[in-house]
């Protein structure tokens, strides 16, 4: 959650019981510039002393740490050297939950190299967990010992937005853009009517390309977060680009309609087999119960982001592993 000096909030670190407090707490930090580890401890019955009432029987530790745009290293720099770039990258913050050392953000790890303020002798240990955490594309944690001090580590696995190629514009297209673009997805919208395929329709969207799927294929990078869904109702379209899809390794590609519609298809392309209905999603998104194109959008967008992040589309009572999972490392 990032706040700024006039006590704007954008982001977020509960679901809106810890808010206002860290809100309190930020422009603290922000004023005295001092990084600060606060702990939330709602394990008692009673968690009045802190004035929140979370009522979460868990216990949270928050770091605020300021930004000073000064310092070329900052979280805001680093992450702003993510923004144009899909790439993955490890995210290291370090803290201390005993001492009053908090070096807070200190290196941006990525496949070519790295951006660090770590000192030395630390630096190669932070180095080789987060390339091991690089290589896992998960989120971890680790401690380390520095001169009879003891320092933990979030590795943080950043990931570029997911980029959502919509082919077709038409006015069931606009909620699935929408729901895309509040989640920060990167959001291409592709068809062949430019009466359809534009800024007044789409404000929101990333790129609007009016193009048939041979031209829209060779504008179009993909990568493994990248995500097709079929919805232009031209089935001479979606079939040609289902085509040229079937050959690239595209992570998703979701056909909106019956599964006899792409049953079909794929039996005219000669590609019907059990691979590629598996590897398409048709019909697409989960089943929730859909009806209306808005209902239709959320299970489109819940299918996508469940394929990405490997979960199960399940009922989170039915879990058995905690809701946010990360691993645990130690160095010495």
């Amino acid at each position: 959650m990032l706040i700024t000096e006039d006590g704007i909030l954008t982001g977020a670190i509960s679901g809106g019981c810890l808010e206002g407090d860290a809100l309190r707490k930020a422009l603290s930090a922000i004023v005295q510039q001092k990084t600060k580890l606060i702990t939330y401890d709602t394990t008692e019955k009673d968690d009045d002393e802190f004035g929140v009432q979370l009522g979460c029987n868990g216990i949270i530790h928050i770091l605020f740490e300021p930004i000073n745009t000064s310092d070329s290293l900052n979280p805001i720099a680093i992450l702003g050297d993510l923004e144009n770039e899909r790439e993955d990258a490890i995210l290291v913050t370090l803290f201390s939950m005993t001492g009053q050392r908090q070096p807070g953000t200190s290196m941006l790890y990525r496949q070519k190299g790295f951006t660090s303020k770590i000192a030395k002798e630390l630096a190669q240990q932070v180095e080789e967990d987060a390339n091991t955490a690089l290589n896992n594309k998960t989120s971890s944690f680790a401690t380390y010992s520095v001169e009879e001090e003891q320092l933990s580590g979030f590795l943080e696995l950043i990931r570029p937005p997911i980029s959502l190629i919509i082919a077709g514009a038409g006015n069931d297209a606009k909620p699935l853009a929408e729901i895309a673009y509040l989640l920060g997805w990167n959001v291409t919208i592709a068809d062949g009517r430019p009466t359809h395929a534009n800024s007044r329709r789409f404000a929101n969207a990333n790129r609007i390309l009016v193009a048939k799927p041979e031209e829209l294929m060779t504008q179009i990078d993909i990568d493994e977060l990248t995500a097709f869904v079929l919805m232009t109702h031209n089935y001479n379209y979606d079939i040609h680009l289902l085509n040229l899809l079937l050959d690239t390794d595209a992570p998703y590609i979701g056909s909106l309609g019956p599964k006899k519609k792409l049953e079909r298809m794929l039996d005219e392309l000669g590609k019907n087999t059990e691979k590629n209905l598996h590897r398409v999603h048709g019909p697409v998104g989960l089943d929730i119960g859909a009806e209306t194109a808005e209902e239709i959008a959320i299970s489109i967008v819940a299918e996508i982001k469940s394929v990405f992040a490997g979960g199960s589309a399940g009922f989170l009572k039915e879990k058995m592993q905690p809701i946010h999972f990360h691993e645990t490392r130690n160095s010495s």
